[in-house]
């Protein structure tokens, strides 16, 4: 009997086998007619395959087999790390934020000994960014920094290749806006040096030394590097310990470059206008004295033009606490321009009151000159043609400054009367009329161009 009982049961197992492996198989035709039907050529998709891969390579690496939270060789000597840079682009030099944007790949190399792996034919793995967060990595950072960030587009902008006897480039493709302590007083025919700091921020020279991998010729530059308003000289690197009073000495690279600002945009935007609105104001030198309406709106023009270019300029550039080159030029060149109108308003009133000694000269002694009655002649418009209105408004036509009689009136009636004419002739001869110029206009056509030739010829001395 017991016998027979186990024969059936082990019949009975067999046939519920027999009969699960039926299903089985009738679900995996069934799937099969679906992906036929689909078109698709994959009939069962392998979900695990990535992660059976990764999972590879970090047994491969035995990332966990190691605390990768501790540097390599932590109680150790300090580890090397090398660095070095390959500059994409220097986007903008900004003189009112003090600051530049630069693009650059950043490489780092190391050795950890955790990360070695066999290898048969020394072929070295590339990983992305997803390796980068389970292991060790060197924390550097930008010095001075305002704004830095790494790119992500299409991914993140990272590498990692691992080599069989543990050594490690990892590299970053990174914007970073920095400080740059500019100095301005030779603006804007200066010379610019801003340096980018990268430094450990935890780990002082005690447990990382960070180095050049190839000193100078660590730093490589694309040739098609240009800047608008700059020529770039020269980049070049150096190697310094910081010391912070409550964490130690670090190591810090410096990335140096030299930039020459192009001068011929400042020359035509500020300089040329402004000598030229000087040369302007020396015009009102050739006009006649009595041309009011025409020598002192010339005189307020080239003033408010000249605040004009000045406002400009200094709406462009930060509030500094000293005096610019560009400063210099500009506020001489006004200097310049405010004295023409003031020289204007001394010859007017210098001649006012001139004008008013002639005429109570005139009252006193009559200038006769050889005349019998000039006054008469003076007055009477049938003789000199001018009206009592013309006499008083004569100016300085009636005495010139050396005392002599060159009366404008007595002239005109020279030329027109023949016995006249020969009166005055034996005195003094009246062929052209005498054109009145005030002894100060005289000296100031001379005096305003040499002064500003001079100041010029000392200003580019110095500053070109």
């Amino acid at each position: 009997m017991l016998q027979e009982g186990a024969v059936a049961r082990t019949a009975q197992s067999r046939g519920h086998k027999l009969e699960t492996e039926k299903q089985s198989r009738s679900r995996r035709e069934t799937s099969m007619d679906g992906g036929k039907k689909t078109g698709s050529p994959i009939y069962k998709r392998s979900a695990d395959m990535t992660k059976s891969l990764m999972t590879k390579s970090e047994q491969l690496l035995r990332i966990d087999d190691h605390d990768f939270t501790m540097r390599p060789a932590f109680g150790g000597p300090p580890i090397p790390v090398g660095v070095d840079v390959q500059v994409e682009s220097l986007d903008t030099i900004s003189e009112v934020d003090m600051d530049f944007t630069m693009t650059l790949y950043l490489r780092h190399y190391w050795k950890d000994e955790r990360l070695s792996f066999p290898s048969t034919n020394n072929q070295s793995m590339t990983f992305d960014s997803r390796l980068v967060k389970k292991i060790w990595v060197p924390d550097m950072f930008f010095v001075h920094s305002k704004r830095s960030f790494i790119h992500d587009t299409t991914t993140d902008n990272v590498m990692l290749r691992v080599f069989p006897d543990g050594n490690v480039l990892y590299s970053l493709r990174v914007t970073v806006t920095a400080m740059c302590n500019m100095d301005l007083s030779r603006f804007p025919l200066d010379t610019q040096t801003c340096s980018l700091e990268i430094e450990s921020y935890a780990y002082t020279d005690d447990d990382l030394m960070l180095y050049w991998k190839k000193g100078n010729e660590s730093l490589n530059t694309d040739d098609r590097i240009s800047l608008s308003q700059f020529l770039i000289q020269k980049f070049h690197t150096t190697t310094k310990l910081a010391f912070y009073s409550s964490t130690g000495w670090y190591n810090r690279l410096y990335i140096h470059f030299t930039l020459r600002r192009h001068i011929f945009f400042f020359l035509l935007q500020t300089y040329f206008p402004a000598t030229l609105m000087v040369m302007l104001s020396w015009v009102s030198f050739w006009i006649d004295r009595r041309a009011v309406p025409a020598r002192v709106p010339l005189g307020i023009t080239t003033v408010l033009t000249m605040s004009t270019i000045i406002t400009g300029v200094n709406a462009s550039m930060p509030r500094v606490s000293y005096i610019k080159a560009v400063d210099i030029y500009l506020w001489v060149s006004f200097v310049f321009v405010f004295l023409s109108v003031i020289e204007y308003a001394a010859v007017n009133y210098l001649s006012t009151v001139q004008e008013r000694k002639e005429r109570k000269l005139r009252e006193r002694l009559p200038c006769t000159c050889g005349i019998g009655n000039p006054d008469e002649m003076m007055i009477d418009p049938q003789i000199t043609g001018y009206g009592a209105m013309d006499v008083n408004t004569t100016g300085n036509y009636g005495m010139p400054e050396n005392g002599g009689c060159r009366d404008r009136m007595l002239a005109q009636v020279s030329l027109n009367d023949p016995q006249i004419t020969r009166q005055v002739r034996p005195s003094r001869g009246y062929v052209n009329i005498w054109i009145d110029t005030h002894a100060i206009d005289k000296y100031s056509r001379v005096l305003f161009p040499g002064a500003y030739i001079l100041f010029n010829i000392i200003y580019w001395s110095i500053y070109s």
